[in-house]
């Protein structure tokens, strides 16, 4: 299937393929073609499957078949969590609007208020927001959703579990004249983002995009077993410096984590930029910035402060620390592998860190390869996973009739 394959204009066309879209990905060739046909649409969309350009493509459409005919706020509402993935939307969208006069304003948090007035004053057409921030403009009057036709919740499962689900569903009651609702969710799983999709959408075309075995296997994945953090450090500087890393983000569990190893890289001769969580708008943008140009070949962050990065040439995702969860594990090496390409995803293991490198095998169903970094070999073998023993209700019943039975002849 190819993008041409679509009813749509040939102005996205030409957008599509200067930005070095060959074919559609899953995501893709479901929702176009039922959010062009005006449903809307409830998707399981997992990191790194094309969800942004599955709803900003049908999103131009509709502007392009029914342009404006009165000035007012925005047409299209974009929500989604973060600054940073707000700021990444509207960069794709504005190169696949580049053909079109369509007027595209990004509103997040973190940001002079004096910068967005400019957009509530003059027409806009798509705007992209983070609900926190949306939600004082709406609250002080300066925005009116009534005019939104289209209302987009990006990545809905992590705003839920940000709390911002009294702001969502203000303003999907202030936009009660829209056309079209599509909610994207990482998962579909648990009841919050069903029960949240009940209340917001009409009829939804239900779609899942799953990413294919072969996806999954562009991301390589292994262990390497350290004795302790001195151990780890210095198998974490020895990768750094290999020459097959182009770009890399290496994952800490604490902010003070993170001062810490951004320290020592430095003392050890490697330049990082980094992200954590409540930063200054413009120090996350000059990072990210240095990120994205090269000119910065690596990014030490928190999880807080990853969400949303979605940086297309990241050549290896490295847990300096495990997360806490197997589904952050997942979320995490989802940042590398993008755009077709292969990617190496690390993980350093300290003793400690072996129970919950057994859940996450047990989550994605793999066993994760043991490597060595040469001249930086383990002096000592691989911890034991803790047996989780299953209490039998039957025996605890014996026990406990014993038990008593000893207290008795006492």
């Amino acid at each position: 299937m190819q993008f041409s394959d679509f009813d749509i204009d040939n102005k996205l066309l030409q957008a599509v393929a200067k930005m070095g879209y060959e074919t559609p990905t899953s995501i893709q060739q479901q929702a176009i073609p039922e959010a062009l046909q005006g449903r809307d649409i409830l998707a399981s969309a997992p990191t790194g499957t094309g969800k942004t350009a599955a709803f900003l493509i049908p999103a131009i459409q509709y502007l392009l078949d029914f342009p404006r005919r009165e000035p007012g706020f925005a047409r299209v509402l974009i929500m989604t969590p973060t600054r940073e993935l707000a700021y990444q939307i509207h960069e794709q969208c504005e190169l696949l609007a580049k053909g079109t006069n369509l007027k595209i304003g990004v509103v997040t948090g973190g940001i002079n208020y004096g910068t967005h007035k400019e957009i509530f004053e003059k027409n806009n057409d798509i705007l992209i927001a983070t609900p926190g921030r949306l939600m004082e403009y709406l609250e002080t009057e300066n925005f009116h959703a009534e005019n939104v036709e289209m209302l987009i919740l990006d990545e809905a499962d992590r705003m839920l579990d940000m709390g911002f689900r009294k702001e969502m569903m203000r303003i999907c009651e202030e936009a009660k004249n829209r056309r079209q609702c599509f909610l994207f969710s990482a998962t579909l799983e648990g009841d919050s983002v069903e029960r949240f999709a009940e209340q917001i959408l009409k009829d939804p075309a239900l779609l899942e995009a799953e990413s294919s075995r072969k996806e999954k296997a562009k991301i390589h994945q292994w262990v390497h077993i350290a004795d302790d953090y001195n151990h780890k450090l210095a198998m974490l500087v020895e990768i750094l410096n290999s020459e097959e890393l182009s770009k890399a983000i290496v994952f800490v569990k604490t902010r003070d984590r993170l001062e810490t190893l951004v320290g020592e890289l430095t003392n050890a001769g490697v330049r990082a930029a980094w992200l954590r969580g409540e930063m200054p708008q413009d120090k996350r943008m000059k990072a990210m910035e240095n990120f994205h140009s090269g000119r910065t070949r690596i990014l030490v962050a928190t999880d807080v402060a990853a969400r949303g990065i979605d940086v297309a040439d990241i050549s290896h995702v490295i847990n300096f620390d495990m997360p806490r969860t197997a589904d952050v594990y997942v979320h995490r090496i989802g940042r590398t592998a993008r755009a077709g390409k292969k990617g190496i995803a690390i993980s350093l293991v300290e003793a400690h860190d072996i129970a919950v490198l057994a859940k996450i095998e047990r989550y994605i169903e793999l066993r994760l390869k043991r490597r060595v970094v040469k001249g930086f070999e383990p002096r000592h073998k691989e911890a034991k996973a803790p047996i989780k023993k299953h209490k039998d209700p039957v025996k605890i019943k014996a026990r406990k009739k014993a038990k008593a039975k000893a207290k008795k002849k006492k």
